[in-house]
């Protein structure tokens, strides 16, 4: 068994500080994003991210569409940089994300969508980043340096920095809450002990996350963090659309790792773990109120989204133990590096 990744470990404890500094840090630049956006009525949001950005992106999506009716559509970046082509975003808004704001092909279509006219804004852990510089409004992440490869509190500052977006733009007094409790919260699942998923995904040669609505960004960084600093192959589904083909894989070998939203996303995710373990499945469950078998100890449900960065976060407490027992080094990734430049 390899050490536990000292760097990595320390970071995930660090998240509730970081989202708690956001509350005072962010607050003002948030206002300024939400008069602006008032004043041209954007009626697209389009998101530039990589990596576990791009995860984030996918929260954006859930959490504008659902509070704020606005589409939210991924960009492609190679639009910008390899074809040299133009969008109309007259009037749209922009949102890229990153931890480096290093990524040239971020950068560039940053600035294409700033030129065609939209509200740009970068949400970024580094304000002086090229990125942030091409960007019109900067939402800076406040969670300080991040030494490990594997981005975690970075991850989990983005979707706080996105939920207090959309409460300011709405309004909305329960996703204020939500932001209010989620320090604490974050702080709280310390307390939780995922062990029963050591073993199962210890020996694992490949699994699967499942996740919807406010979980399906969750369900995809899991996949990703399982293959960055484990090793280990994992895919990330809708919980509708594991239904349409990929549940063909299913195997005691094959574990599937739900991540149960706590809101009408949840529907049927019940009836979903008790399929997968009667064809044979090793299912375990984060999240949601039917206790079942393979169940991981959760929080006590409050907000769908807060609920939902909260079980990033329990993720992220057993990654560090998952990798050791895996042999790897979950803090320095063989082929990778912390900031990676594409175009």
């Amino acid at each position: 068994m390899a050490p536990v990744a000292a760097s990595m470990s320390e970071e995930v404890h660090e998240s509730p500080a970081v989202v708690r500094r956001q509350e005072s840090l962010l607050a003002e630049p948030i206002a300024a994003l939400v008069t602006r956006a008032a004043a041209c009525g954007p009626r697209l949001l389009m998101t530039c991210a990589r990596g576990s950005s791009t995860h984030a992106a996918k929260f954006a999506k859930h959490v504008f569409e659902r509070y704020l009716g606005i589409p939210v559509a991924a960009a492609a970046p190679n639009i910008a940089t390899q074809y040299r082509r133009s969008l109309d975003l007259n009037g749209q808004l922009f949102l890229s994300i990153s931890q480096s704001g290093r990524s040239d092909d971020l950068v560039e279509t940053t600035e294409m969508a700033r030129r065609a006219g939209a509200l740009t804004v970068s949400l970024v852990n580094d304000p002086a980043s090229p990125l942030a510089r091409a960007a019109e409004l900067v939402l800076p992440l406040c969670a300080g340096p991040e030494l490990s490869v594997a981005a975690t509190k970075s991850f989990v500052a983005s979707l706080a920095a996105l939920l207090r977006i959309v409460a300011a733009w709405t309004g909305d007094s329960p996703l204020r809450e939500a932001c209010a409790r989620l320090p604490d919260r974050l702080a709280a699942t310390a307390t939780l002990d995922w062990s029963a998923a050591l073993a199962p995904l210890a020996e694992a040669s490949s699994v699967v996350t499942i996740g919807r609505g406010p979980t399906f960004a969750i369900a995809c960084e899991a996949a990703l963090k399982l293959k960055e600093t484990c090793e280990l192959h994992a895919e990330a589904f809708s919980a509708a659309e594991f239904r349409h083909g990929p549940i063909a894989l299913v195997s005691p070998a094959y574990p599937v790792l739900l991540f149960h939203p706590n809101d009408e996303a949840g529907s049927g995710f019940s009836d979903l773990a008790g399929d997968l373990q009667r064809i044979g499945g090793c299912v375990l469950v984060a999240g949601g109120a039917a206790k079942t078998p393979g169940q991981l100890p959760t929080l006590a449900a409050q907000q769908a989204e807060g609920d939902a960065i909260c079980l990033i976060q329990s993720f992220y407490l057993l990654l560090a133990r998952l990798a050791a027992s895996r042999g790897t080094d979950a803090d320095q990734p063989r082929h990778l590096q912390k900031v990676t430049r594409t175009r």
